[in-house]
């Protein structure tokens, strides 16, 4: 009795998707084509007034590493790191990185506090092209500072075609 059950939920299932399929090439069912936004520099200097405010960002303090020349975007190391004693009065309270070419450019953002010992966040991002890539830190004094690297991309992360 179980497997007579079996079967009749199993034919039901596949009379739904064949409905289904059958209506989606009919057309009675729309069809949604999704295609990225095409990223701009108001976009970018958006999402880093989101985070800053109208405080003044200043260059300096905040290490970016990360290659100048990568021949895979897919995994590009990335590692921030400030000079900072990390005490209670004086520590990095957020890492924020972001990149020009993404529709949303705010890569991560790390929070941190006298417990980490260190100022640093190492991580891997995903670059579609050559591009900027910008790391902004946010200091215990309300302060800003950043680090800005371009980075040659020879093959793109999101035109590798799967094999």
């Amino acid at each position: 009795m179980k497997r007579k059950m079996y079967n009749q939920d199993f034919s039901t299932r596949r009379r739904f998707l064949g409905l289904a399929g059958s209506a989606a090439v009919a057309g009675t069912i729309p069809m949604v084509t999704l295609r990225p936004l095409e990223a701009t520099p108001e976009m970018l200097a958006s999402a880093i007034r989101n985070v800053v405010g109208s405080a003044t960002v200043t260059t300096g303090k905040v290490k970016l590493d990360i290659p100048p020349l990568v021949e895979n975007g897919n995994a590009v190391p990335m590692t921030v790191s400030l000079a900072s004693p990390m005490t209670p009065d004086d520590h990095v309270k957020s890492i924020h990185v972001f990149n020009e070419k993404n529709p949303q450019p705010n890569i991560g953002n790390f929070y941190l506090g006298p417990a980490c010992g260190r100022a640093q966040i190492s991580t891997r991002i995903r670059l579609a092209d050559s591009q900027k890539v910008v790391a902004i830190a946010h200091l215990s004094d309300g302060s800003f500072w950043s680090a800005t690297a371009d980075i040659v991309v020879t093959l793109a992360a999101c035109t590798e075609e799967a094999s």
